[in-house]
């Protein structure tokens, strides 16, 4: 008797598991119908999206769904998520928007390098009349390609930097910086205000100082740039004395 209770117990127990297998089967099919019916309604509202291409990705959509139909009567989650994956690429793909995304994508990802930076060496106030302040400096400065902006006048990127002077003088700067290119040539001016601790070097004035620059280079390799800038600083008048200053440097430009 107890035999048979187990095996009854078993037996039923077996028929429940497949009945929730079954329900869950067919909860996920019907939310893979739900997911597609919601991209079709995004995808149909985009203008690039051309009655042609409706009519032949609806004819390519029914073959992908007849291959799947006949491929076994009753088709496995699996299979039901590779059709639903086959039926949005083909979808997708005859987007106009999301193949110009795509190709945009694309190039950034292998054709540009994102951050650039430089080193550079020179002089401090090369011009400097009695020579009791010209002294050497060395600095570096970065920046970075996701900001550049293309405008009417040039492209336009934000540049942060700072350089020390043998002196000790420090000089802490961010602004902005236009490029053009001329084949391998590239002509840089920018400005840049920036904070300045004169150190045992030169006076100019106040902390707040104004550097505007110019910077030619040449492209050595894929990557590389070497170039000249030459840049003046001062306060623009803003403190009781602003002596300035005129400095020139070389520099070697590193994109990654």
């Amino acid at each position: 008797m107890k035999l048979k209770f187990l095996v009854f117990f078993i037996t039923f127990l077996s028929f429940e598991i497949i009945v929730v297998e079954a329900k869950s089967a067919d909860t996920i099919r019907g939310d893979l119908r739900n997911a597609k019916n919601r991209i079709m309604k995004v995808i149909t509202s985009n203008d690039s999206y051309t009655a042609e291409k409706k009519i032949k990705k609806t004819v390519k959509t029914k073959a992908s769904k007849k291959e799947c139909i006949k491929s076994e009567p009753r088709l496995t989650i699996r299979e039901d998520l590779r059709c639903a994956k086959k039926f949005i690429m083909q979808t997708m793909s005859g987007n106009k928007s999301y193949n110009k995304e795509k190709r945009i994508n694309n190039a950034r990802s292998f054709d540009e390098n994102n951050n650039n930076i430089s080193v550079y060496t020179g002089t401090f106030d090369t011009i400097d009349k009695e020579g009791d302040d010209k002294t050497s400096l060395m600095g570096i400065e970065h920046k970075n390609k996701d900001l550049f902006r293309d405008t009417w006048i040039g492209r336009f990127s934000p540049t942060t930097g700072a350089f020390v002077t043998k002196k000790s003088s420090i000089y802490l700067y961010t602004g902005i910086e236009a490029d053009y290119n001329i084949g391998r040539i590239n002509i840089s001016p920018s400005f840049a205000p920036g904070y300045y601790e004169a150190g045992d070097g030169k006076k100019l004035g106040s902390a707040l100082e104004f550097k505007s620059e110019i910077k030619v280079g040449v492209d050595l390799f894929k990557n590389t740039n070497l170039g000249y800038s030459y840049s003046h600083i001062s306060n623009n008048d803003w403190a009781d004395s602003n002596p300035g200053t005129d400095n020139q440097s070389l520099t070697l430009s590193k994109k990654f």
